[in-house]
């Protein structure tokens, strides 16, 4: 009961943090994007639109009330679910925006699901096979393929599989009104494009957590009462070695949230990249802070769970909350 109660202290704490976090966060993005260059309400009538109704505009958008007052006014409807409306078609932005997000929300998840149990095996197989020519072999190119931008390698691999070499995928994103899980062969280099930037960051901290963990005196025990190394390997010692790990992995999301732009933009891909490049392009405010306390939520999110997944594998650290 105690480790429970000390657990469920714990996810509080967290999540207070996390919540202050997201506070701190609103402030910093309102003051950014106040602080952006020329006025709102002309930038979205045009340099030579008239000055009456450049005044109704910006009245109608709140922009003519203090600074304070619309900030707590678009924290408000942030709260309630309602972050405004778009200026530049005048609709809710919940309406333009929301295919892109599940489209981005979709890409993320599936570059996550790929890549954290390729990682994963990865790294055991090269720990299992510590210092002989595999791990040597895997160990070097995941070095190299972390030293490579992920723009790079996105156009590496629509030049090798969707132009000079084989003309086999699709080179960029073209859904239409459809959903990208209705064209699973345009989400392949997206996809690969992530999975490959995250991959060899993961499996070097597994590789050395788990080399730890195999030389650790349970592990030795369990060898001496005959298990096999198989056993060893996966029952034993990975997941007692998955709590730096998880920090890996959410880093890992963490920068699935921050590079999908980069790889949207590359393949065209309608997502919240090409929104928010095109509203920041035209001074849309409210895309742009919605878009971007979206990317700071699943941050939070994603450290959140794993800080509670590294407690919850850690005997250590669960004695240490309880």
């Amino acid at each position: 009961m105690s480790n429970r109660w000390g657990l469920m202290k714990f996810i509080g704490r967290r999540l207070f943090l996390g919540v202050l976090t997201l506070f701190i966060v609103s402030i910093f993005i309102f003051a950014a994007t106040q602080a952006l260059p020329s006025d709102a309400a002309q930038s979205v009538l045009g340099r030579n639109a008239n000055p009456e109704r450049v005044a109704v505009l910006r009245e109608k958008l709140g922009l003519d009330k203090p600074l304070l007052n619309q900030y707590f006014h678009w924290l408000w409807g942030l709260v309630r679910g309602d972050p405004g409306r778009s200026m530049s078609n005048d609709v809710p932005i919940l309406d333009f925006i929301s295919a892109r997000v599940v489209s981005s929300l979709f890409l993320l998840t599936l570059a996550s699901a790929i890549s954290i149990p390729l990682s994963l095996l990865i790294g055991a197989v090269q720990a299992r096979r510590r210092d002989k020519t595999f791990d040597q072999i895997s160990s070097f190119s995941m070095l190299a393929l972390a030293s490579i931008p992920e723009f790079v390698i996105g156009v590496i691999l629509v030049i090798t599989f969707a132009t000079v070499q084989w003309k086999l995928l699709p080179a960029v994103a073209q859904f239409g009104t459809d959903r990208a899980w209705q064209h699973l062969d345009q989400m392949v280099l997206p996809t690969a494009t992530l999975v490959l930037g995250a991959v060899p960051y993961i499996s070097r901290v597994t590789r050395a957590a788990l080399i730890e963990v195999l030389d650790s005196d349970y592990v030795e025990m369990a060898r001496l009462k005959g298990a096999p190394e198989r056993t060893v390997l996966w029952r034993h010692a990975l997941p007692n070695s998955l709590g730096p790990v998880f920090q890996v992995i959410a880093l890992n999301i963490a920068y699935f949230a921050g590079g999908v732009i980069v790889v949207e933009y590359l393949f065209n891909y309608p997502g919240i990249g090409g929104a928010l490049k095109d509203a920041v392009g035209i001074r849309n405010i409210p895309v742009i802070q919605f878009l971007v306390m979206i990317l700071a939520t699943v941050y939070v999110l994603v450290n959140l769970i794993a800080d509670v997944a590294t407690i919850l594998v850690t005997p250590r650290l669960r004695t240490r909350v309880s």
